[in-house]
């Protein structure tokens, strides 16, 4: 296969990102658009976690339920606004479609693998000193529970990873307070995932940024694309409010805004962004172990530099509106399970969203798009954009080099059916 193609990919996410850093290592010219400048969004605001024990997909029975019950009371964890949008009960449709016992359990090795994949390129990122110093917490990742209901539903998840080689460990309160010593956890207990890491994202973000320059990959900042032509089955023209552009490739990447773009094309990709919150404590916490707070939904991550929670699942399509109810309900649920914590007024004023792109069946797109030769397309990695950066980045660096895939990636067909 030739190498040195010329490529764009339209999207300064992690995905687009880590893609943009696999293929500047193959030897390709690498342009990257992005409608914003590169220092918010949902790459910014997640809870930084590479999480291989995560293998249950969003798309889980009773979801749908669950949503329809919280539908009314717009601080609950998963929030789906009302709305007549045609294309959002058709994704609504097919997310039920997908939410069955066996999808879910067919989805589980796949969503562990591409997991995987990707923790070792963090990994291998790291140890090549490409990106300067930054650190990959070890310390594993606690889902703590108040209730007896949520530990059994937790304790089913270790069940199924057991099978496929990952160890939950369920901890007592007494074992919880040994492991967070330095403040009182209002909890029964935990189960602990050593196979997780944590990560401080914007960090991480800036770093990439400054090392793709470096390594000449252009990156043009607030360009939103506006259009693309396309010719006998192929873009031959990206065109945005400030350039146009041609290139062999052209990636997808756009996170949440990859329908608007794909409509362009006449691709069917069901999407719908997932709007979650982030609240930053720069004062000391003495929390030193990343936690999801199960009953809240509720990620704790101690980052270089401040403690981040983050949490909410909210459909209300592409918006930036920050509903106080919900920062207030992320402030009040962390309020609940560490005793004597207080979430700053300022913090909570500073709160920041983003928006996730969510497929119907939870798991991402990556993949060529059918009836455009070349087009690839990477997103819809729901809650788990971060933890599959590098892993999609590396995957769509080998389709376009024409090298052996590192996994199957039938699954991610952005063609399949729902």
């Amino acid at each position: 296969m030739g190498k040195n193609k010329s490529v764009v990919v339209v999207g300064g996410g992690i995905i687009g990102l880590s893609t943009a850093y696999f293929l500047q290592k193959e030897g390709h010219q690498v342009t990257v658009l992005d409608k914003s400048d590169i220092s918010s969004g949902a790459s910014f605001v997640n809870a930084g976690y590479l999480t291989p024990s995560h293998i249950i997909s969003l798309a889980s029975p009773g979801m749908i339920t669950r949503g329809i019950k919280y539908m009314f009371n717009s601080s609950s964890p998963f929030y789906m606004k009302p709305r007549l949008d045609p294309e959002f009960m058709k994704w609504t449709w097919y997310f039920k479609k997908s939410s069955t016992r066996s999808k879910v359990d067919s989805a589980m090795p796949v969503i562990r693998d591409i997991n995987l994949l990707s923790r070792e390129l963090y990994e291998a990122i790291q140890s090549s000193g490409d990106l300067g110093a930054f650190e990959i917490g070890d310390k594993g990742l606690l889902m703590m529970f108040q209730t007896e209901e949520a530990r059994d539903h937790e304790m089913e998840v270790v069940e199924k990873a057991k099978k496929l080689g990952l160890e939950g460990k369920l901890l007592s309160k007494e074992e919880l307070a040994a492991l967070e010593p330095n403040i009182e956890v209002n909890a029964k207990g935990a189960v602990l995932w050593e196979c997780d890491r944590h990560t401080t994202p914007p960090l991480i973000m800036k770093k990439m940024v400054e090392y793709l320059v470096n390594a000449n990959v252009t990156i043009h900042k607030n360009e939103e694309v506006i259009d693309v032509v396309l010719s006998n089955g192929k873009i031959t023209e990206v065109k945005t409010n400030n350039a146009s552009y041609t290139a062999d490739e052209v990636i997808f990447a756009a996170g949440s805004w990859t329908s608007n773009l794909s409509k362009k094309l006449n691709l069917k990709l069901p999407l719908q962004a997932g709007k979650g919150y982030r609240i930053n404590v720069e004062e000391p916490t003495n929390i030193s172990m990343p936690a999801i707070l199960m009953e809240k939904k509720i990620a704790v991550t101690p980052m270089e530099g401040f403690t981040r929670f983050a949490g909410t699942m909210e459909f209300s399509g592409i918006n930036h509106t920050i509903r106080k109810e919900r920062v207030e309900a992320i402030a009040k649920g962390v309020e609940g399970y560490y005793k004597g914590l207080q979430v700053p007024e300022k913090a909570k004023n500073m709160a920041s969203c983003g928006l996730r792109p969510v497929s119907p069946d939870g798991l991402p797109y990556i993949g060529r798009a059918k009836g455009v030769d070349n087009l690839i397309v990477a997103t819809g990695h729901a809650m788990m954009g971060w933890s599959l950066g590098p892993a999609t980045g590396k995957l769509v660096t080998e389709l376009i080099s024409g090298q052996p895939l590192s996994m199957d990636i039938k699954p991610f067909d952005p063609n399949r059916k729902f």
